[in-house]
């Protein structure tokens, strides 16, 4: 199928980009690697008069190590996947990257389009939660900086407004002795997943839970902190059994839609097993970090 007809343009600058978006407002859609956004308009199911191409917009395109990492909007997930900095810096997000559909997707995708997208299924929307991520964002208004946990409102939207655009990704800087884990099941190879968990677990010198984070995708309508079970691992000692207590806990509130490729009470009981696996795996690996 083809798009509908729109008018197309081509931003020089993130301030060309922004006045854009002013002039044209809830008409116009930013185009960036097009991996959701084509696909949308082919089916007719996004129908902008206007679309605003930022990939000539060579300062989103960059990657900063300082205080945490920063990518441009533009930087595609192929060069997060294969960075040895962010594996270094974040090699949770390094390693979810690798399950962003396809390669030919990740050569074109972009770290910006995909949580600007906001499909509660996807790998960065969850990293973003997980981390406590924040994003930049720039209007002809000014710029503001929104938190993960403010920017996920539901199926595919943000608290961006229309005349908004994402400029940038911010992640906390990777606290030393962190355990890691990300897990995810599909149908096929490169499919959205059913459900998918990222954990992280910091040990105290005794052995003892120091912290740990939970995050499902694919069990609501945007990526959900398991908040009550992140506090309830506070300060256990870790076993099998406090893993898997706090991976039923984590799972007990979802009541995830059914669809096609499983029902609700499938996915409820998948997210709780990928939880357990995720906690144990990220608890390994913060032993071997200390």
């Amino acid at each position: 199928m083809k798009p509908p007809p729109f008018e197309y343009h081509r931003a020089g600058s993130v301030d060309e980009a922004v006045a854009l978006l002013a002039e044209h407002g809830d008409e116009a859609k930013v185009l960036a690697g097009g991996q959701s956004l084509v696909p949308l308009l082919s089916l007719r199911l996004a129908r902008p008069a206007h679309l605003v191409d930022i990939n000539r917009v060579t300062e989103l395109g960059a990657v900063e190590n300082g205080s945490g990492l920063r990518f441009g909007a533009t930087v595609r997930h192929r060069e997060v996947e294969r960075s040895e900095v962010v594996r270094t810096a974040n090699p949770l997000l390094a390693y979810a990257t690798r399950f962003i559909g396809h390669a030919a997707i990740r050569n074109r995708g972009t770290i910006g389009g995909s949580i600007a997208h906001a499909d509660p299924a996807a790998e960065l929307p969850i990293v973003l939660t997980v981390l406590d991520g924040e994003v930049e964002a720039r209007s002809t208004r000014g710029a503001r900086t929104v938190a993960a946990a403010d920017l996920f409102q539901g199926f595919l939207t943000t608290s961006l407004e229309p005349d908004e655009l994402l400029t940038a990704v911010r992640l906390p800087a990777w606290q030393a002795g962190t355990g890691w884990s990300f897990h995810e099941f599909s149908r096929r190879s490169g499919d959205f997943a059913i459900v998918g968990v990222a954990a992280t677990v910091r040990l105290n010198d005794d052995g003892t839970v120091t912290e740990a984070r939970l995050a499902f995708s694919g069990v609501e309508t945007k990526p959900v902190r398991a908040t009550d079970a992140e506090a309830s691992l506070a300060g256990a000692t870790p076993s099998d059994d406090v893993w898997a207590t706090a991976a039923r806990e984590a799972a007990a509130p979802f009541e995830p839609a059914s669809d096609i490729h499983g029902s609700s009470a499938y996915r409820k009981h998948l997210a709780g097993v990928l939880a357990e696996r995720a906690l144990k795996e990220a608890h390994d690996r913060a032993k071997e970090a200390k």
